[in-house]
């Protein structure tokens, strides 16, 4: 009998956890004021009612209490974060050759610019605080789809767009680093799809924090407006380092009549972050949310993506997969809110936890006085590879009309040994067969990714598994 295994490696980070000199053209200091807000507000030659908006917001943030009732932050000290940080480039770039060679390189080793040739619409490229590439196929652009940086957005001819729109889901009132974003953010995508139009192949932002002790706060907005249809994909990840780095970055997303909105997301940051990011979606009549979002980085992560129905027979899909290792706490879920009648959402998540791993899984579904008729189902399985990890379910219903279906279920459970032995029996590894198990475990998310992106997040599975206990 082989020896029992008594050591978990932790992942194999190599395709992520390269890293460069940090040979920034800009940063402030590190903490927060007035003069950073401001400074910051002068990098971005922003107009006076965003400048207002920043200090407005950084009001907000000093006077919001941190978050007390989730994993704890205690190890992150905003005296210590850089807010801003501008790489070594003059400008964002839509010729990939252009962008300095550190950065390119970055992103060659990433795969961006292989999979933009092969499978985007678009891609957008953001390294540390700024966009540092930006391009869109131009049979897309033909059709009048817009995809920006949303700070040539803000200074252009979407400017008012963007005003009428900014942070107007995510208020900065809405939580304490909702303020902070407010107050800081820096860079991230504008997308505006018309009435009828479809865009068929998906477009992607990728998100790559190069500096140590650094924040990362881009703002993505997006509007597909009646009866058109996108898929939008985020991936990000950034090295580790032996001090604390944040992520609290807002996603806006309006769904018009009619219309479709996808959101992928692939989240593999290092394990020295804080990933307090805000997602949130408000859908029309007839129109549909589909979140897909798998979470495997951080050291902390709060992560809650909100649909809002706000039209009748309005529809919102989540599916979801988080997988905890060693020193992280990854509490996250989602938020659906049934303002309208007839609307409907469905839950499914699947989370993994091992090596003394904690995932916990937060729902919100409300259904209001006027959403008669409404359906809302909550699936959520998890999984613990061993005996020292923890995996906790946490359902919130709330329920204003007795008019609506409502449902939920959870199980939680161990990876079988008898399945184990089974493909053992077949001449596969013990690690390969768990990795295995824990892979079709997680296929209601991979199945609804693009191949390229399944591979990834399988490959990212079985990484994780490499030495998991026996």
């Amino acid at each position: 009998m082989s020896e029992e295994k008594t050591h978990v490696e932790d992942i194999d980070r190599a395709l992520y956890d390269f890293r460069y000199e940090d040979k920034d053209a800009f940063k402030v200091e590190g903490g927060l004021s007035e003069e950073i807000v401001e400074q910051i507000s002068r990098e971005k030659n922003d107009p006076s009612w965003m400048r207002d908006f920043r200090l407005r917001s950084l009001e907000i943030y000093r006077r919001t209490p941190m978050p007390d009732w989730g994993p704890s932050i205690e190890g992150l000290n905003m005296d210590n974060i850089v807010t801003y940080v501008r790489p070594n480039t003059e400008r964002m770039n839509t010729k990939w050759e252009d962008v300095p060679e550190n950065i390119k390189n970055t992103f060659e080793k990433l795969g961006i610019p292989e999979a933009e040739r092969k499978s985007l619409a678009g891609v957008g490229a953001q390294y540390d605080s700024e966009l540092v590439y930006h391009n869109v196929r131009e049979e897309v652009a033909r059709r009048g789809v817009i995809y920006t940086d949303i700070e040539s957005a803000l200074h252009g001819e979407y400017a008012d767009m963007i005003k009428e729109k900014f942070m107007k889901l995510v208020p900065p009132e809405d939580h304490k680093f909702a303020a902070l974003h407010g107050a800081v953010w820096s860079g991230g995508s504008f997308v505006y799809v018309p009435s009828g139009v479809s865009v068929e192949i998906p477009l992607q932002s990728y998100f790559r924090l190069n500096a140590p002790g650094a924040g990362q706060f881009e703002h993505t907005l997006i509007i597909v407006d009646e009866g058109a249809y996108l898929h939008f994909i985020e991936g990000c990840s950034a090295p580790k380092y032996n001090v604390a780095n944040l992520h609290a970055g807002c996603v806006e997303l309006y769904v018009g009549k009619n219309a479709t909105l996808r959101y992928s997301t692939i989240e593999n940051w290092s394990k020295n972050m804080y990933n307090l990011n805000t997602k949130r979606a408000t859908v029309a009549e007839g129109g549909k949310v589909e979140w897909v979002s798998g979470s495997f980085g951080s050291h902390v992560s709060y992560l809650y993506p909100m649909s809002i129905l706000a039209g009748r027979k309005a529809r919102a899909e989540f599916t979801g997969v988080t997988f905890a290792g060693a020193g992280q706490n990854l509490d996250t879920g989602c938020k659906i809110f049934h303002i309208a009648p007839e609307t409907t959402s469905y839950v499914n998540t699947r989370s993994i936890s091992k090596d003394g791993g904690i995932s916990t899984f937060r729902s919100g579904v409300m259904i209001g006085h006027k959403a008669e008729d409404s359906k809302a189902a909550v699936s959520c399985q998890s999984l613990m590879v061993d005996d020292v990890s923890r995996s906790d379910t946490i359902p919130a219903m709330e329920v204003n009309t007795d008019k609506a279906d409502i449902g939920h279920e959870a199980k939680i459970g161990r990876i079988p040994s008898d399945a184990v032995y089974y493909l053992m029996s077949r001449g596969i590894s013990e690690d390969e067969a768990r990795a295995l198990i824990v892979s079709g475990f997680a296929d209601n998310v991979s199945k609804e990714l693009p191949l390229e992106y399944a591979v990834e997040m399988n490959n990212l599975i079985r990484l994780e598994m490499k030495g998991a206990i026996g």
